[in-house]
């Protein structure tokens, strides 16, 4: 993975030196990683647009023009990551310069609470902004026999890899059904892997915390079939209630091929980088993801994308906007 993170930034890196090469500019380059997922995931390519998006390298067409809207000079890379926790303990060690998490796992690393009571907190986050409301997808194989989360007792099930947001709400719900890992075969593994052992009879279903549709989900749908189990009752309720970042949600019939409306529970994508990120650059970057003409390139992109709007940029966040983002909000009249 930290192999395909170099390769990812040195494409970036080439890329922008033909742009300055070709075009002769002396405007400086920026460059802007968002760590995100694992590639079957919905950071990724969610990541990959929003990067395209706010990209402005030197000699990009003007935005009156047609072309980049994005912030002058800047380089931005999707970069395939773990997932949540190990995006903002990189933030936090300065190795990224932004990063998706899930609003849960980001508050317990600010308070050093939850999954981060032993470990150090993170009190340097800061957010840019709200994205989507991230669905829990309990996937098993079709006609596996498992219909609840109870059912789950001794089958061989992957709950993602560690540092992962899926690892550590994967855990949440087992508890809140009376469930540990021991009562399971559990597997620590990405969901396009996981996706490929189910279709060898190995495994017999995986967890995954993303956006529907989600990749590693339609491939198993479209494929051998699969299933969603639902997560409602009141072992959902006593989650919604002790948590206060989960919600309740519903995944729609027709989501994914085969699969009809499923009860779940949810928590929010947020854009997290650290305090210290010079503010005008965030500024910028702010402003950028949230021009009208954003959403064009949304409308061509993944489907969640399509739900990331300004309306909802504030909404579950429980620690401090970064000042560069703070002054963008007010300056749209969105904080007061």
């Amino acid at each position: 993975m930290k192999a395909l993170a170099r390769i990812t930034v040195l494409i970036a890196i080439f890329c922008a030196s033909i742009f300055v090469s070709q075009t002769g500019a002396s405007e400086e380059v920026t460059y802007f990683r968002i760590g995100t997922g694992g590639i079957a995931g919905t950071y990724y390519p969610v990541g990959g647009l929003i990067a395209q998006w706010i990209s402005n390298p030197p000699g990009s067409r003007p935005c009156d023009k047609g072309g980049s809207c994005g912030v002058p000079g800047l380089v931005s890379v999707a970069q395939a990551a773990n997932g949540s926790v190990a995006n903002v303990i990189a933030i936090g060690k300065r190795d990224l310069e932004s990063g998706f998490a899930q609003s849960d796992v980001i508050f317990w690393a600010y308070t050093g609470t939850g999954v981060f009571s032993k470990k150090a907190k993170i009190d340097t986050l800061r957010i840019i902004g709200s994205l989507y409301a991230e669905s829990f997808h309990l996937v098993v194989r079709k006609g596996s026999g498992i219909k609840s989360v109870a059912d789950l007792r001794g089958k061989r099930i992957s709950l993602d890899e560690p540092g992962s947001g899926t690892l550590v709400d994967a855990r949440i719900i087992l508890e809140a059904y009376g469930l540990s890992e021991d009562d399971l075969k559990p597997e620590y593994v990405k969901p396009d892997i996981a996706v490929e052992k189910i279709k060898n009879n190995l495994f017999d279903g995986f967890f995954i915390v993303a956006g529907f549709p989600t990749k590693s989900v339609d491939d198993l749908a479209n494929t051998i079939g699969a299933e969603l189990i639902p997560i409602t009752g009141t072992a959902a309720e006593s989650i919604i209630d002790k948590f206060g970042f989960f919600s309740a949600d519903v995944i729609p019939a027709g989501a994914y091929n085969g699969i009809g409306e499923t009860k779940t529970l949810s928590v929010i994508a947020q854009w997290v980088v650290d305090a210290e990120l010079d503010s005008e650059l965030v500024y910028q970057v702010t402003k950028a993801i949230w021009n009208p003409r954003a959403r064009l390139l949304f409308e061509k992109g993944h489907p969640k994308a399509l739900k990331i709007t300004l309306d909802t940029a504030l909404d579950g966040i429980a620690i401090p906007l970064h000042p560069g983002a703070e002054r963008y909000y007010r300056e749209i009249g969105l904080l007061k």
